[in-house]
């Protein structure tokens, strides 16, 4: 059996197909380039589907849902953890 040619994620419910290799930032710029440049500054972050802060550098696996989200919310969430 033959893997596809891309990998389906989510971002903020949204489907997208991206190449095998591609990064969380990858899909997030797939998504909205404004975002992407937003968490590339640091201003918005990516968690995963449990809420867990997700590194933009990581690769990505099939089916992977991502949900961006304020930068400063995250860390003031960490905090109080």
């Amino acid at each position: 059996m033959t893997e596809p040619a891309e990998l389906r994620v989510f971002v903020n419910g949204t489907g997208l197909s991206v190449n095998h290799g591609a990064t969380i930032l990858d899909a997030v710029r797939a998504f909205d380039a404004a975002e992407a440049a937003e968490v590339a500054a640091g201003t918005r972050a990516v968690t995963d589907s449990r809420g867990l802060p997700a590194a933009s550098d990581t690769p990505l696996t099939g089916g992977m849902v991502l949900r961006i989200v304020s930068a400063r919310a995250l860390r003031t969430a960490e905090e109080s953890a």
